[in-house]
């Protein structure tokens, strides 16, 4: 995506995130970080998948297969969503993007075959075309300045709420800007097809953005609480259990796993949950560390990381805990490590 020209002056290193190639570091993570906060941080989104789902049965058909409503969302609009097993164990998670005569699905790839393979068995008498976007290629923009830094580029910028779509101009050329519900800062993607895209990394780059790679993108994440799956959800979580409600619809109708997640609504039978946990003595631990409380295992950390923050530097962790111990404020052990619970996303 990126031009020749632009990843050798800025000495990019590239590698795996997500189940993709991509740029991992331009300068150093933390600094890309502080861009992401205080500024604007441009980077490819070449680990995204993005998915067309068109056809006369296709409202029907992809209420039925996801946790939220899509059969009343607008269009322009999207929403966050999980495929679940008729247990209600997580398969997946993606957006979904009403275009009007489709729909876009969005999901990472390291996942996204499982599930386009998973989701297409489902079509039988449906009349519903599903298929890859080829030649899509996708830009993120995040932080304060991403507005200004967009116009500054030459690209149109409507308002739109989180998860909102619109085609727009970008000098001679044509784009579909879309922006994103980062928690911590305004967030957008651009999606283009991919003879277009080095030209608007350029134009982006040239109005002041900071290139960021992977590095500082996964220091982003866990500041903004965000779970990733394959990480942070596995097939095994329950989605009460991340904390992600707003990937559920309990209003919409039958889908798969619907009975068993309004089954825990009803009792109230949730017994662990998604946090956040501030490490206040000891090493970060490592994904995979046991929560304890009163010597008694209560959880485990999925993710740590250690962020600038406005007095240093400061660890922090994501992961589950039992009901009963994760009040906030809370100290837990991890290892040889002392933390608080905190809410999500973190204050730094």
């Amino acid at each position: 995506m990126v031009s020749t020209t632009s990843t050798e002056k800025l000495g990019l290193r590239r590698g795996e995130y997500a189940g993709a190639e991509t740029a991992l570091v331009f300068s150093e993570p933390l600094a890309e970080f502080l861009a992401l906060r205080s500024g604007c941080g441009v980077y490819e989104l070449g680990w995204e998948r993005q998915f067309l789902i068109s056809g006369r049965d296709r409202v029907r058909w992809l209420n039925g297969m996801i946790s939220n409503n899509v059969r009343d969302l607008a269009a322009g609009h999207g929403v966050y969503a999980f495929v679940l097993t008729p247990q209600g164990h997580i398969v997946g998670d993606l957006h979904i993007y009403n275009r009007g005569d489709d729909f876009v699905m969005v999901a990472e790839v390291a996942q996204a075959d499982k599930l386009y393979a998973h989701l297409k068995r489902f079509i039988i008498m449906d009349q519903v075309e599903f298929k890859p976007a080829e030649e899509w290629a996708a830009i993120g923009i995040q932080g304060p300045n991403a507005e200004a830094t967009l116009r500054a580029a030459g690209i149109e910028v409507p308002g739109l709420e989180p998860l909102q779509l619109a085609d727009v101009k970008c000098g001679a050329a044509q784009a579909t800007l879309v922006r994103g519900d980062h928690p911590l800062s305004a967030s957008y993607e651009l999606w283009s097809t991919a003879g277009q895209a080095p030209a608007l990394w350029d134009a982006l780059i040239k109005a002041g953005a900071t290139p960021v790679g992977a590095e500082a993108l996964e220091l982003a994440r866990i500041a903004g609480g965000i779970p990733r799956y394959g990480q942070d959800i596995r097939e095994r979580d329950l989605p009460q259990e991340t904390g992600q409600m707003r990937a559920v619809s309990f209003t919409k109708g039958c889908y798969i796993g619907q009975e068993i997640l309004e089954r825990i609504r009803a009792r109230g039978s949730l017994h662990r949950t998604f946090t956040g946990f501030r490490i206040v003595e000891g090493p970060l631990p490592a994904p995979g560390s046991k929560v304890q409380a009163g010597g008694k295992e209560v959880g485990e950390i999925t993710s740590a990381a250690v962020l600038p923050a406005n007095h240093g530097q400061v660890a922090v962790a994501l992961g589950y805990i039992r009901k009963e111990a994760g009040a906030a404020g809370a100290v837990v052990e991890i290892g040889a490590s002392r933390a608080q619970v905190e809410a999500l996303p973190f204050t730094l």
